[in-house]
């Protein structure tokens, strides 16, 4: 399969993950759902750990000899790597925590078109952080991107949703910058300590697991009365479907005629998908407005994307 058709593919499952998160979440307990979420991801990357722990295990299922040796590559990391990879999976799980609250509560015409904003944060903080400079196209599709935001803005405000000061607004805000600097320590773990997209991806998703138990604890003694838990087949479907989307993007990229600069802009075009469920499956408002809005963000994103070296 070639790698726009696998870009594509990652697309569907990223907008897919959306939808599922908002049907597990609405009326739901939202430390319950992530711990779920995360422990699924867990468990489908603990197979090939475990055969790399035990290779005769690996022998017996008669696997063959390539893909026992890659997974030898989850086991050749230091210590201190492991202390990297969770603090990656700290920062990320502060972000999910943030997001997950968001949506439950934001319409998801409005959540996810924010949370598509995070290449503008990204680039902001690697402007703060790093002392790049946005050439000109990615100056203009900052531009873009932050008027269309400030129409989302009021278009937010005729759904009695103050961006300025609404408490999920802000939290989806938050989301979104913890996972722009997310993906700048990406740069830093996959680059620099020279770590593997498959050895990141692994134990990123096994450390979520303790990372999201302490919030899990707090609800089953402080929250489980006021807002209980009820368990939906969509709970794992967001760990099923955000595992493809990253395996079929990891795919693409492997591609050598794969081209990031096109790859990422298909990627954030997943935003249609959760769009048009939150307008003709939800009946969210004033969806006209929020196309031009979103019309607005994804051609910001690509010229974001497109001027990226």
């Amino acid at each position: 399969m070639d790698w726009i058709s696998l870009s594509l593919i990652s697309a569907f499952f990223l907008g897919c993950y959306d939808i599922a998160k908002k049907q597990s979440l609405s009326g739901n307990a939202v430390p319950i759902v992530l711990l779920c979420n995360v422990s699924v991801a867990a468990f489908v990357w603990m197979l090939p750990i475990l055969l790399a722990q035990f290779p005769l295990m690996g022998q017996t299922l008669a696997l063959p000899d390539p893909w026992l040796e890659s997974t030898r590559l989850l086991l050749e990391i230091s210590g201190g790597d492991h202390l990297l990879l969770f603090a990656k999976s700290t920062l990320v799980g502060c972000s999910w925590i943030a997001a997950f609250y968001a949506i439950k509560h934001l319409p998801l015409s409005i959540a996810t078109p924010i949370r598509s904003t995070s290449p503008i944060w990204t680039i902001l903080l690697a402007v703060l952080l790093m002392r790049e400079q946005p050439n000109p196209l990615q100056w203009v599709g900052l531009t873009i991107t932050l008027v269309a935001f400030l129409i989302f803005s009021r278009v937010g405000a005729k759904e009695g949703i103050r961006f300025h000061r609404d408490p999920w607004i802000i939290l989806i805000l938050i989301a979104t910058a913890l996972g722009a600097l997310s993906s700048l320590y990406d740069k830093y773990l996959l680059q620099v300590v020279k770590l593997s997209p498959a050895v990141v991806q692994a134990w990123f998703s096994v450390y979520l697991v303790p990372v999201m138990i302490p919030l899990a604890l707090h609800w089953h003694f402080l929250e489980r009365k006021s807002t209980p838990f009820e368990w939906r087949w969509s709970i794992h479907a967001i760990a099923i479907f955000r595992t493809i989307a990253d395996y079929a993007y990891f795919c693409a990229i492997t591609d050598q005629e794969a081209l990031i600069s096109v790859i990422s802009p298909i990627r954030r075009s997943s935003i249609i998908i959760p769009f048009l469920f939150g307008v003709i499956g939800l009946n969210e408002a004033n969806w006209r407005a929020k196309s031009v809005c979103v019309a607005g963000l994804l051609i910001g994103i690509l010229l974001l994307s497109y001027s990226t070296p």
